[in-house]
C-alpha cells in the first residue's frame, strides 16, 4: 500500500498544497514549526479519519478558516486505485469518502489503508501512564481486526452504564447482571485479541530490538490484565462492593497494561532516553510486520524527527534495518539536519524524493 499523491486545503498550518510522492522513500527538510510533521498528519489523517495526536478535530483546520480538506490517491498491493477524501467543516462535523462513496460508519475506514508512525511523543508508550499503553493496542489492533473494534465500542459503552448505576447508588443485583452479561461477553474478546497480539508479537520485537541496539541489552514486553488469572464475572462481582463505594468500575480490561522490561528491570524506570526512544521505535517495527501479516497490505511508514536522542550508530543500524530485507515499503521521513536526509536516501537502495519544507509551503529539492 502506498500513497501516491496528496491534496491538502487549510490542514493545520499548511494553506494548499499538491504533492505527487516517491513509492520509495519521502525525505521532509525544515526546521521546527515550518509543517513537516503536519504533512505526516495529514497522510495519517486519511488512513485513519482521526488526528494523529490527541486533539479536538476541529483543531485540524488552519486557523482562521471555516474547513478543512485533505484527499488522497493510493496504490494497492495488488495494484489497484483508491482514492479517499476526508473534510471537516466548523459545526458541522466529518465526511469522509473512499472512491466517492461515502462511508455508512466511520469505523467502517479502519484497516482499510494501513499505517505505522513512530514520533517524537512515542516515549510516553514507555514513560506514560498505561492509558497511552492501552490506547497503542487498540489502535494497532482496531487496524487488523475490525470485530475488535466493535468489541471495544461494546464494552465502552456497557461500561459506561454500569458507572452510571454505581454513581446513582444502585444495589439491585439482577439489574448489575443484565449489564454485566454483555460488559463480560466483550471483555473476554479483548482481552484474548490482547493476549493474541502481544504473543505474536513479543518475539519480533525483541529481535527488533537487538538490532537496534546492537544486542547491548534486552528488552521485552508483557500483557498485564486481571483476566489473566480470573474471570470478567468474578473480577465484577468481586468488586461491586468496592466499586460502589467509588462511584465506577475499579477492575476491568480498561485497566489492563503492556509491562515493558530492559532486562530483568523496568524499561520505564531505569531505560536511558536513547534506550526509550530504540524500545519504542523496535515496537512500532514489530507493529508493521504485525499488520502487514495480519491484513496482508503493507502499510505505510511515518517517521517523525527519528534522529533525535540517537546515536549515531543507533541511527545507522535503524536505517540498515529499514533498507533491509524487512519488507518495508513506502516510507516518510522528517528531519531538520540536510546531512541527515541525504545519508538516509544514500542508505536506502530504493526511488527517493526529498522536500523543503516552510511556513507550510512544500519545494522538491530531488527526485
Amino acid at each position: 500500500m502506498l500513497i501516491t499523491n496528496i491534496d491538502i486545503l487549510n490542514f493545520k498550518n499548511i494553506p494548499e498544497a499538491r504533492l505527487d510522492f516517491s513509492p520509495g522513500v519521502n525525505c521532509l527538510l525544515g526546521m521546527n514549526g515550518m509543517g513537516k510533521s503536519n504533512l505526516l498528519e495529514a497522510v495519517w489523517f486519511l488512513s485513519m479519519s482521526r488526528p494523529l495526536h490527541s486533539m479536538p478535530e476541529s483543531a485540524l483546520i488552519r486557523h482562521g478558516e471555516d474547513m478543512l480538506m485533505v484527499k488522497g490517491e493510493y496504490l494497492t498491493d495488488n495494484g489497484g486505485d483508491e482514492t479517499v477524501t476526508c473534510g471537516i467543516v466548523k459545526g458541522k462535523g466529518k465526511t469522509l469518502k473512499r472512491n466517492g462513496k461515502e462511508y455508512g460508519r466511520i469505523s467502517e475506514h479502519i484497516g482499510k489503508f494501513p499505517i505505522v508512525s513512530v514520533l517524537p511523543s512515542d516515549s510516553e508508550i514507555v514513560t506514560g501512564s498505561g492509558e497511552n499503553r492501552r490506547r497503542l493496542l487498540d489502535m494497532v489492533i482496531s487496524q487488523a481486526d475490525p470485530l475488535y473494534l466493535s468489541w471495544l465500542i461494546k464494552y465502552n459503552r456497557a461500561l459506561e452504564s454500569r458507572n452510571r448505576m454505581l454513581r446513582a447508588g444502585v444495589r439491585d443485583d439482577l439489574l448489575y447482571e443484565s449489564i454485566e452479561t454483555s460488559l463480560c461477553d466483550a471483555a473476554r474478546e479483548i482481552h484474548k485479541s490482547r493476549q493474541e497480539w502481544t504473543r505474536s508479537l513479543s518475539g519480533v520485537f525483541e529481535r527488533y530490538y537487538s538490532l537496534i541496539s546492537g544486542s547491548a541489552e534486552e528488552a521485552s514486553i508483557r500483557y498485564k490484565s486481571v483476566l489473566n488469572d480470573s474471570t470478567p464475572a468474578d473480577v465484577l462481582k468481586a468488586t461491586r462492593a468496592k466499586d460502589s463505594v467509588l462511584g465506577y468500575t475499579s477492575s476491568g480490561v480498561h485497566r489492563d497494561d503492556l509491562v515493558t522490561g530492559l532486562g530483568d528491570y523496568s524499561m520505564r524506570r531505569l531505560g536511558s532516553q536513547g534506550q526509550v526512544k530504540s524500545f519504542t521505535i523496535a515496537l512500532k517495527f514489530a507493529i508493521f510486520d504485525y499488520l502487514r501479516q495480519t491484513g496482508h497490505l503493507t502499510p505505510i511508514l511515518l517517521l517523525d524527527d527519528i534522529f533525535d536522542k540517537l546515536d549515531s550508530s543507533r541511527v545507522g543500524r535503524i536505517m540498515e534495518v529499514v533498507s533491509g530485507n524487512e519488507g518495508f515499503g513506502q516510507i516518510f521521513i522528517t528531519d531538520t539536519n540536510r546531512e541527515h536526509l541525504d545519508e538516509t536516501i544514500a542508505s536506502i537502495h530504493s526511488e527517493s524524493r526529498l522536500f523543503e519544507v516552510k511556513d507550510g509551503e512544500f519545494i522538491t529539492l530531488c527526485g
